[in-house]
């Protein structure tokens, strides 16, 4: 059922690093991504694959993991990403695109999810690195999003909150990551 894959489709931040994604399996991802609606089917999202284990550790160094944790939600050494993609949109076809990178984000982890990985979307990166780092033109290009994949190394339990309570994710003391879920009866306006 589809919403068993999207259920499973989960922000993972720890993986087996031993775990490798190859170009096949990334170019697959965006051959299915390319399918998702575009802004004026525009088509104007490009995309970076990382996937060699050195670009993988500099591409590391330029993300910041869940913001929420406070620091202890950055995979240690061994947990780290396998392979990134990096979503960028190419200035030359347009530059005011509000949804079409999250939908192929969305897309490209379902995806991932379907081949039995994980992933994470991050927007908290330091996209000067980047640039640098692949020689992107900054004139061109806009980075909107780098999302991390991996064979998935955590526990994630999803649980269905009461109105009013927290929506903030967490981890207890055994490393379990919880996802508060607003219950579907409070997300409907009668």
């Amino acid at each position: 059922m589809f919403k068993d894959l999207v259920i499973k489709s989960r922000s993972y931040r720890k993986f087996n690093e031993n775990v490798r994604i190859g170009k096949d399996e990334l170019y697959l991802m965006i051959d299915t991504a390319r399918y998702t609606p575009s802004t004026v089917n525009l088509q104007a999202l490009k995309y970076k694959l990382v996937f060699d284990r050195d670009e993988c550790e500099k591409v590391f160094s330029a993300l910041k993991f869940a913001g929420l944790l406070k620091g202890k939600g950055t995979p240690p050494e061994g947990m780290r990403p396998a392979a990134y993609i990096i979503i960028l949109c190419d200035k030359t076809i347009a530059d005011d695109l509000k949804f079409d990178s999250g939908i192929a984000a969305q897309t490209i982890l379902l995806s991932a999810a379907e081949m039995g990985y994980g992933g994470c979307m991050l927007g908290s990166v330091d996209r000067d690195s980047l640039f640098e780092m692949y020689g992107l033109d900054k004139e061109r290009y806009i980075i909107e999003l780098v999302i991390a994949l991996g064979k998935p190394a955590e526990n994630i339990i999803i649980e269905d909150i009461e109105q009013g309570e927290s929506t903030a994710y967490y981890r207890d003391d055994k490393g379990n990551h919880y996802v508060p879920k607003r219950k579907t009866d409070d997300l409907i306006i009668e």
